[in-house]
């Protein structure tokens, strides 16, 4: 997953210490904090679905999609830089 795209989940401490190896190959330890790139996550119930990119055993692009309690979640952040986006001064005058 590029790192201008999908999402950053990261999880309380007791939940990645529940789900122990069998999320650690997912995990990731950029700016400080343990966290999980996503390309899409889906928190429509009981159970947050997390599609995650990653390579196979043989160096093949993989899509994996995992489930988790949505009690274990604590932050999802969207890291996408689809542009423009906030209330910053604008550049270009406004035209009326």
């Amino acid at each position: 997953i590029a790192p201008d795209s999908g999402y950053a989940v990261f999880f309380f401490p007791a939940a990645i210490e529940a789900l122990g190896a069998a999320i650690e190959p997912f995990l990731q330890h950029d700016n400080g904090e343990l966290h999980m790139l996503c390309r899409e996550v889906d928190t429509g119930g009981a159970f947050i679905e997390l599609t995650v990119l990653r390579e196979s055993a043989e160096g093949q692009p993989q899509q994996v999609e995992l489930m988790v309690p949505a009690n274990m979640v604590r932050l999802i952040m969207s890291v996408h830089s689809d542009g423009s986006f906030g209330f910053a001064r604008s550049r270009t005058p406004m035209r009326y």
